[in-house]
């Protein structure tokens, strides 16, 4: 499996509930890299690209006007196959459907205050990456357990 990099943010409602730290736990025991870290309350322009894709749907300004109702903490992980496992880990967009064990399984309310997003694909990662990062704000480091892996 291939070296990823994918977008994930913890939404207003996960940030102002405290979850911040139990989330960035579970990917970090799941084995990926913090490559990119950063809190802030997106602009309306940045919650409008971001959610460009579903600007003709009648929730469109809703997604826009929570999104930016307070600060979200955005992040770049790392990792081989790290856009499908970080889905898995998040969980389905509603949490009713959201299995236990998973991010929004465990901490979501309802489909409008589900906590946390992820990236759906590589070129929704690439994109979202370089919405909310600068190419400076990601760091490229080699954890020092690199030299336990054994490669199959």
């Amino acid at each position: 499996m291939a070296t990823e990099i994918t977008f994930v943010a913890i939404k207003p409602d996960g940030v102002q509930r405290g979850l911040v730290g139990e989330i960035l736990s579970r990917f970090e025991r799941k084995g990926f890299k913090l490559v990119g870290l950063k809190q802030l309350t997106p602009t309306k322009e940045l919650a409008e690209k971001h959610y460009g894709v579903h600007r003709e749907r009648p929730f469109f300004d809703g997604l826009v006007e929570f999104i930016t109702s307070g600060p979200v903490v955005a992040m770049a992980w790392e990792g081989d196959g790290v856009i499908a496992s970080a889905r898995k880990l998040i969980g389905a967009t509603k949490p009713l459907e959201a299995d236990p064990g998973t991010i929004r399984g465990d901490l979501a309310i309802n489909i409008g205050r589900n906590v946390i997003h992820g990236s759906d694909g590589p070129q929704t990662a690439q994109f979202e990456l370089g919405l909310w990062f600068q190419p400076s704000e990601l760091n490229q480091w080699d954890p020092s357990d690199q030299i336990w892996r054994v490669e199959p």
